[in-house]
């Protein structure tokens, strides 16, 4: 039998532990534990789900990784047509993780309606379009379909929708420029059959998806002419390396960035979050340990007496410490306990009934997203356990200081 365990086993539950002086300041600690774990789990949550969520939406509208043509073209239209004669589509054969590839072409133009107009880039797609990316964000209607013949279905935000006006079955009139800006404007007539909503403002507010061959008419491409590719990757984690292997692998007329590249000051702001992140961490583990420290000396303290008449029967100082230590280690696993049933309890009520909002236009997002990585939160639970028994070891040596003759005599 562990001899220390068994002493401390039997000073947790006796009624004078309970009932003690120092049992208000162990409440105090396990209580101390619970906010501390409850913090960094929901910081760790919170903040994981929002990156995700976001690269998942950017990701989602433009692939991981754009080819394209070499050009000193800022916008988001289309310029200079490229072949879908590719070594690399339909499918990317030559770099590993990579799971789609898709033909796009934009073309910017403006909608009018009797009541309103808006300047759109209308985003022409094929067949080959991953539209389940969109699905989660479909409001109302459907997806258009493109696998028959050149059809007027398109689909547009729900913020482009009311400032237009418009609603699912409704026809609208489109304006595309002409290259030399002097002819008659191509015309257009679009049926709306569906309505996104992403919480991307900078989506919203531009972005009608419809079919590709409309760009190739009035671009006047040629059937096997599309404006990009957008790729698709297994890992997001891996984007950087498969964005050099991909470019090291297309033709040298061609050029490609990532998603990383193309938004960098929204993956920048990104990144903020994880130092965020390490911050609560680091402020709740001094808290919780420095509770625990105080707890640890209140209770050596209270038991002043027992550690002399242990050390008078002959008890090492290193076992005498271990009491104490395993006793220090119920009251972290017990705030443990307490803080993972609250934060994950916290954490699944916001998952599934999104009870806490956000601004989307400075957050990107409607509702406050989670992700419930349960290696992170092990990670954190056992870093938190190991750092506060390693401090405290520290004030776990005033034992030794401790003699048993004093401690005696004055009993």
């Amino acid at each position: 039998m562990n001899l220390e365990y068994f002493i401390a086993k039997r000073l947790i539950t006796s009624k004078d532990h309970k009932s003690s002086i120092s049992a208000p300041i162990i409440k105090i600690a396990i209580t101390a534990i619970a906010i501390g774990i409850i913090m960094m789990v929901v910081s760790i949550a919170t903040g994981v789900g929002l990156q995700d969520k976001i690269r998942e939406k950017i990701s989602a509208f433009n692939g991981h990784i754009i080819i394209s043509n070499f050009d000193d073209n800022q916008s988001e239209v289309s310029v200079e047509p490229i072949s879908i004669n590719q070594d690399f589509y339909p499918e990317f054969k030559t770099v590993q993780g990579i799971n789609h590839v898709q033909a796009v072409a934009s073309k910017a133009g403006i909608i009018r309606t009797e009541k309103a107009f808006e300047g759109i880039i209308f985003k022409g797609v094929g067949q080959d379009y991953k539209w389940d990316n969109l699905e989660e964000y479909l409001k109302e209607g459907r997806i258009p379909n493109l696998k028959e013949n050149l059809n007027e279905e398109v689909i547009l935000s729900e913020y482009m929708a009311n400032r237009l006006q418009l609603k699912v079955g409704d026809r609208f009139s489109t304006y595309f420029m002409k290259e030399d800006g002097n002819s008659m404007p191509n015309l257009r007539v679009f049926e709306l059959v569906g309505i996104y909503n992403s919480g991307f403002q900078e989506f919203d507010a531009s972005i009608v998806i419809g079919d590709i061959r409309h760009v190739q008419r009035i671009n006047k491409w040629k059937k096997d002419q599309v404006g990009s590719f957008e790729v698709f990757i297994d890992d997001f984690d891996m984007i950087e390396e498969k964005g050099e292997e991909v470019y090291a692998t297309i033709p040298p007329t061609l050029d490609s960035r990532t998603i990383e590249n193309k938004y960098i000051n929204i993956f920048e702001w990104l990144k903020l979050f994880d130092f965020n992140i390490l911050l609560i961490i680091t402020i709740m583990i001094v808290v919780s340990t420095i509770n625990m420290i105080v707890a640890l000396l209140v209770l050596i303290l209270e038991r002043t007496q027992m550690v002399g008449m242990l050390k008078a029967v002959g008890a090492p100082n290193w076992s005498i410490r271990k009491i104490f230590l395993y006793n220090a280690a119920y009251l972290v696993v017990k705030g443990l306990i307490w803080g993972n049933i609250i934060s994950i309890g916290l954490l699944l009520i916001q998952k599934y009934f999104g009870i806490i909002k956000l601004p989307p236009e400075n957050y990107y997002v409607t509702v406050a997203p989670v992700s419930i990585n349960v290696p992170f939160i092990l990670a954190v639970n056992v870093g938190t356990i190991l750092i506060c028994l390693l401090l405290l070891l520290v004030p776990s040596y005033i034992i030794t200081k401790i003699s048993p003759v004093k401690v005696l005599r004055y009993e």
